[in-house]
């Protein structure tokens, strides 16, 4: 058993097809497949089920295949201890983000982050919580920026910061001049949330539970940005983290209101994977998103 014939199974068992597996691994096919086959051999059992349009992993290959990803990590740490010694920072950091964060963080952290650890690039997936997790477990991924809760005992998180939600309506809305809403009230209204996949949605919903109702006029988009635009042409209402509404993305057309005190919130944190041997470029980043001046948020210390 050695480490590239984990590495094929692993390989396998994302890509679900031998041929792509044997790309992704710069291999050919028929070593590849070759190679999956004496490790079965060796153990006695199968690993994958070859059916004729596609790969399924086998019950207990599902746990081989587990701990494969297991060993490949610890692999790699051995590695990066070795490198302990050197510059932490000087290679790029593979970051997850979701969605609503992104756009509205990057453009300040990415200075920040120049600042505190210059020759630390950051290779950037943008994308919902949940592929983001499994990028993650599966060593894709360094680190992900997501809203608490997440994770189990396996993935530590440290927050980052606080941050309201905010109410954007049309300038010629009815409620452009009040100078605060009650969540209950969103319900009264036609309402452009995200699609339900993205954790935001899932938050306002549980901070204004009447949308939730049967009957509620609710409508999803796949943006924040494609939503604030709806709302400026004059379509709906819509609820956005405070940091989606600084001064580079205020517009004529549309009216931020504040939620009634106590506003609904969320709370945005890294995660990693425990065995991540990189803590110093964990604790660079937060140390620039700390640094970076987002407007509406709350830093934590």
């Amino acid at each position: 058993m050695t480490l590239n014939e984990l590495r094929f199974i692993v390989a396998v068992a994302q890509e679900r097809n031998f041929r792509r597996a044997a790309e992704k691994s710069f291999i050919s096919q028929p070593a590849l497949s070759l190679a999956i086959q004496k490790l079965e051999e060796e153990l006695g059992l199968k690993i994958f089920e070859r059916g004729k349009n596609e790969i399924t992993v086998t019950p207990v290959g599902t746990a081989i295949v587990e701990q494969a990803q297991r060993v490949l990590e610890e692999a790699e740490r051995i590695r990066e201890i070795a490198t302990q010694g050197m510059n932490q920072l000087a290679a790029p950091l593979r970051v997850g983000v979701i969605h609503s964060v992104g756009p509205y963080l990057l453009p300040d952290l990415i200075p920040a982050l120049k600042k505190v650890a210059p020759q630390m690039p950051l290779e950037v997936e943008e994308n919902i919580t949940a592929n983001l997790e499994t990028l993650l477990r599966n060593g894709k991924l360094d680190v992900i920026v997501i809203a608490l809760p997440f994770g189990d005992a396996s993935i530590l998180t440290q927050p980052l910061y606080d941050e309201p939600f905010e109410v954007v309506v049309n300038s010629d809305h009815r409620w452009e001049a009040r100078r605060s809403i009650k969540a209950p009230e969103l319900s009264e209204e036609h309402v452009l949330l995200l699609n339900s996949g993205h954790c935001f949605s899932n938050q306002v919903a549980e901070a204004c539970p009447d949308l939730n109702r049967k009957g509620a006029d609710i409508q999803q988009g796949t943006s924040l940005e494609t939503i604030r635009n709806m709302v400026a042409s004059g379509h709906g209402i819509t609820v956005l983290p405070a940091s989606a509404n600084s001064a580079r993305y205020r517009s004529r057309l549309l009216k931020v209101i504040p939620f009634t005190k106590p506003a609904p919130s969320r709370r945005i944190a890294l995660a990693w994977r425990k065995s991540f041997a990189r803590t110093q470029a964990i604790e660079a980043l937060a140390q620039a998103v700390a640094q970076a001046k987002i407007t509406g948020i709350k830093h934590l210390p």
